[in-house]
């Protein structure tokens, strides 16, 4: 319980505070940052329509413009849909690193409670519940036909 009071008291310090301060300066900062360049850039592509219209006509370059931003968003949506199945498999093994980290510092947390609770018979059962049910899922695993188990990514 130690462990988890220190860790309140820290992200309740002032630390905590400043960095959060120093994010949203940051975060206000980048933001203007990029409106700026939004405008340039839309200025840009007006300079560049201005002077497509005065050598190819003004027709002519509106197609040009149209057709060219509808293939920029067809390669942004294809790169997503691409990229698409790399993202799912590292948010999946994300997901797995911390739920071992999670049951790893669970059972650290728990590890000066269980002699207390191994002295009372109603400890012991507490106990005993969780264990038995890790075994079973263990032996069903060992158990059951790689055909029928659900595919994962690494497989």
């Amino acid at each position: 319980m130690g462990a988890l009071a220190s860790l309140i008291a820290g992200l309740a310090s002032g630390e905590a505070a400043t960095a959060l301060r120093q994010a949203k300066l940051a975060a206000i900062s980048y933001g203007l940052a990029a409106l700026a360049a939004l405008c340039g850039i839309g200025f840009l592509v007006g300079a560049l329509y201005i002077w497509a219209s005065a050598r190819y006509g003004a027709l002519e370059a509106a197609l040009g413009f149209g057709a060219g931003f509808l293939v920029i968003a067809g390669g942004i949506v294809l790169a997503f849909r691409f990229g698409a199945g790399s993202r799912a498999r590292r948010r999946k093994k994300q997901r797995r690193a911390d739920m071992a980290a999670l049951g790893a510092s669970a059972a650290l947390a728990t590890l000066p409670v269980i002699p207390a609770l191994l002295r009372t018979r109603a400890g012991a059962g507490l106990l005993a519940g969780p264990a038995i049910a890790l075994l079973a899922y263990a032996i069903y695993r060992e158990n059951v036909p790689r055909d029928s188990r659900p595919r994962s990514d690494e497989e």
